[in-house]
């Protein structure tokens, strides 16, 4: 590793160790403004699929939302979406990759200890459709290998890269009794140059059409942790309210 490398590694564990200190400081200030979470929904580990983009719908009531975030846990962006989720009293699902899970576990411990839910999201981020069998299953044992070392027990929720489901994976995550979250509403986050201004027109415009919904989100972005408190106030002004998800115990 050069030095180089080392000074940026060591400035992104300051970040993340400063921001989540914030974040932990901040959590109990939240005011009548702030967006808040409604409801916390409790599903069944069973093999199920939500998410209309691909399957049927959670039980939400119109207007109800359920923010999720993919690709983290990441230092120099994960722990700024937590503080802004601290900030309203929000509580969120992060789908995250095995392999950054490890590298980063700390920060991923952080995450559901804050009380937000946690899923699996494949090991490296690979589309399925475009891999053979035995290598779709081997990034799922590797995930799940992760989830084991980092969290324990095992793991509730799936989602999968790209949205690419395949066969296979479908029939291992059932047999597992892990449930497969796709998406109602996608903002395009990961898109380069989206300023917070767009992301939240965007948003408003996304969920008009949907009545509300699960909705996509990227916390290992920087242009969505950048966005995050203008998207949170957003869904407060427009009278979204926020719905937790929790799975039952193994």
């Amino acid at each position: 590793m050069t030095g180089g490398r080392v000074l940026r590694n060591a400035a992104a564990g300051m970040l993340c160790s400063a921001a989540l200190a914030a974040a932990a400081a901040g959590q109990a200030d939240c005011g009548t403004d702030a967006l808040g979470t409604s409801r916390t929904l409790v599903l069944p580990r069973e093999a199920a699929a939500y998410g209309r983009v691909q399957h049927a719908a959670l039980p939400l009531a119109p207007g109800e939302v359920v923010i999720t975030f993919d690709d983290g846990p990441r230092p120099e962006s994960t722990p700024r979406v937590l503080q802004a989720l601290q900030a309203q009293c929000v509580r969120a699902t992060f789908f995250m990759n095995g392999e950054p899970m490890l590298a980063h576990a700390a920060l991923a411990r952080e995450v559901r200890s804050q009380g937000h839910g946690v899923g699996l999201h494949g090991f490296r981020h690979p589309n399925f459709s475009q891999l053979p069998e035995a290598e779709q299953l081997a990034d799922l044992r590797e995930a799940e290998s992760a989830w084991r070392t980092v969290f324990g027990g095992t793991v509730a929720a799936y989602r999968f890269p790209f949205l690419a489901e395949t066969p296979v994976l479908r029939k291992a995550l059932a047999a597992a009794r892990i449930t497969v979250m796709s998406t109602d509403v996608g903002i395009e986050d990961w898109l380069p140059d989206q300023g917070p201004q767009l992301l939240a027109d965007r948003l408003v415009e996304r969920l008009a059409a949907s009545g509300g919904g699960i909705v996509l989100l990227h916390d290992a972005q920087d242009q969505t942790a950048a966005a995050l408190p203008l998207l949170l106030r957003t869904l407060k002004t427009h009278g979204y309210r926020v719905v937790h998800l929790e799975w039952t115990a193994e």
